[in-house]
């Protein structure tokens, strides 16, 4: 059974869909924007500091499961522009330094709100 997972630690959704959802086997987060818990859209930084910003959204909907991001089994990254791979890569790898999960990158060419990055993950919740 489907069940909506919410954190005052991420930002709210803003529109029709759940920060993640879990049928107690996995959990799936929508995709994360580089916005604060307290709405900032942080779309004027660079690259790195946005994908850091998204993976510390992630890792806040994780943690109130119980999660950690040991736990994510797969990512997949929304880039506005793929030649900001490199940049996006160094910061990712900060959060997942032993044994990464899979990853999809694909250049989406434009982000919701004028992003550089968008990440959606899937953890393991069992």
């Amino acid at each position: 059974m489907k069940r909506v997972i919410s954190t005052d630690d991420a930002p709210a959704a803003v529109g029709a869909y759940s920060q993640a959802t879990t049928n107690g086997d996995l959990l799936v987060t929508a995709g994360q924007l580089p916005m604060t818990a307290d709405g900032d859209l942080l779309d004027d930084e660079p690259v790195d500091e946005q994908t850091r910003q998204c993976l510390r959204n992630v890792e806040a909907i994780l943690e109130a499961e119980g999660l950690a991001m040991e736990d994510v089994l797969k990512t997949t990254v929304f880039l506005d522009d793929i030649d900001d791979f490199e940049a996006f890569n160094e910061a990712y790898s900060e959060f997942f330094e032993a044994e990464p999960p899979a990853r999809s990158a694909v250049e989406a060419g434009s982000v919701p709100k004028g992003a550089a990055v968008e990440i959606e993950a899937i953890a393991v919740a069992d």
